[in-house]
């Protein structure tokens, strides 16, 4: 009997590290939108709503650590927990990112460069995350190795992105009429969408993070995990 209520704990805790990538996965939608429609509001809410992902965080780090010390769990069930504590741990640093594109909202001052398309890229490490949270649901190993794949194609977006930034945005808008106000302005612009594709581009990393510590939990094996 006891034996079963620690499986159905070990259930329970996939589902609500399921239901916490759920949360912040919509935490990072709202910053993207908020980011890219200046919408202050919306920033202020995801920047406000942080703290509810920490507290969820921290529940479910209790409960590891619970489950580690009171049940004693080997092999599989060990690496289960041990991936599921990691896990979260990416989710909850993801979170963190999301919020600084609430800060970078209300930083803004113009509209983001039209040539840095900062909503694709988004779209892109939003699925990462997203499927990387499938397979650990699914406990799909082949999922893994392709989410690692990816995140090459992730490097290079943002690496274009970067470029873009500061070779096109500086070289078209900066000339000898440009005044020390006009030019600070506009590397403080250029700063902060650096700092958003470097943002994005660790969310991607994460989601390596989360394939990784996955295929440690199914198959006993550290090969993504660097």
């Amino acid at each position: 009997m006891a034996r079963k209520g620690f499986q159905e704990q070990l259930t329970e805790l996939r589902e609500n590290v399921l239901y916490m990538s759920e949360v912040v996965l919509e935490r990072l939608r709202m910053g993207l939108r908020a980011l890219e429609g200046k919408d202050e509001s919306l920033a202020r809410e995801v920047i406000e709503g942080d703290h509810e992902i920490n507290e969820m965080y921290l529940e479910l780090e209790k409960d590891c650590i619970d489950l580690f010390a009171l049940q004693q769990p080997v092999a599989g069930d060990l690496r289960f927990i041990a991936a599921s504590f990691k896990i979260i741990t990416d989710l909850e640093r993801v979170a963190d990112l999301a919020t600084n594109l609430g800060d970078y909202t209300l930083q803004a001052k113009r509209d983001l460069y039209p040539d840095v398309d900062v909503q694709g890229i988004g779209d892109a490490v939003i699925e990462m995350i997203d499927d990387a949270m499938t397979a650990y649901a699914d406990e799909d190993i082949d999922a893994c190795f392709d989410i690692d794949d990816r995140d090459d194609d992730i490097d290079a977006m943002c690496e274009n992105a970067s470029s873009t930034v500061v070779r096109d945005l500086i070289e078209t808008e900066i000339d000898a009429e440009s005044s020390d106000q006009e030019i600070e302005s506009l590397m403080q612009e250029v700063s902060r969408l650096l700092l958003t594709i470097r943002d994005l581009e660790r969310v991607g990393d994460h989601a390596v993070n989360i394939a990784a510590r996955t295929l440690y939990m199914v198959d006993n094996s550290d090969e993504l995990i660097y």
